[in-house]
């Protein structure tokens, strides 16, 4: 499914959150997709468990994964109601991208482009 990166400074069970964060951004996790048991994927990494389940509960607090007792861990459903504070919270993150982007050389005309195709396929899923 993904690989860790063993000298990244970053705490393994981030290193996961952040890996599983990606398959859902981009759509190759979709609501409803159950997530590998905390043993299958400890054993698939060769990690304590407790990591996984660590990761898994950054994941659900964060509203990515929903737990079902006996049943699994699944991609939760996509909210449809505004979180203000979230909002303002990755508004900030992307005015942060965007000076980076726009400090980069990149242009704007590309970089709202890329917006757009974001919105673009959601339409689509």
């Amino acid at each position: 499914m993904f690989t860790l990166n063993y000298g990244d400074r970053r705490p393994l069970y981030a290193q996961i959150t952040e890996k599983f964060r990606e398959l859902i951004l981009t759509g190759a996790m979709r609501e409803g997709d159950k997530f590998p048991s905390v043993r299958e994927l400890a054993a698939s990494l060769a990690i304590n468990p407790n990591t996984i389940q660590k990761a898994y509960k950054e994941l659900e607090n964060a509203g990515f994964l929903l737990s079902i007792p006996a049943k699994g861990s699944f991609v939760a459903p996509v909210k449809r109601v505004p979180d203000p504070a979230k909002i303002q919270e990755l508004l900030q993150k992307l005015r942060s991208l965007a000076r980076e982007l726009k400090f980069a050389g990149a242009e704007r005309e590309a970089v709202l482009a890329e917006i757009e195709n974001i919105y673009k396929e959601e339409n689509k899923a």
